[in-house]
């Protein structure tokens, strides 16, 4: 198991930035891809961004490819997720997750995940 706490999360203006913390726990000598979801009130929680044990493979969501960067520092058991020109549409509880994995891999359905941060919330006003 990993456990994971997310931090960094808040309240920006549009067109703003902010970046999220996710510190993980309990993997020593494990590798796991790590990545973000998010829910906004009403909706289902979605996809945002994965990245591999290595770094070097990552994926994003359309909707926030080229704005959003994802990265990790192993040594840390940390990965952040930096977000530039934020948007009304982007305000949502933003959840950590991370998978075992054996390969270089990165996963984008939430089933294939199994640890869940309890989230951060990011407010985006207009």
């Amino acid at each position: 198991q990993v456990q994971l706490v997310e931090s960094g999360g808040g309240l920006v203006q549009a067109g703003g930035s902010l970046r999220l913390s996710c510190a993980a726990s309990g993997r020593t000598f494990s590798t796991y891809v790590m990545g973000w979801f998010r829910q906004a009130p009403g909706k289902e929680r979605e996809f945002v961004t994965a990245i591999s044990w290595s770094g070097s493979n990552t994926v994003y969501a359309d909707s926030v490819k080229g704005r959003f960067t994802i990265s990790r520092d192993n040594a840390k058991n940390t990965v952040y997720l930096q977000m530039n020109s934020l948007k009304p549409e982007d305000t949502a509880v933003y959840y950590c997750v991370a998978a075992r994995t054996y390969y270089d891999s990165v996963y984008q359905n939430e089933a294939d995940f199994n640890s869940w941060g309890q989230g951060t919330q990011v407010t985006v006003s207009s």
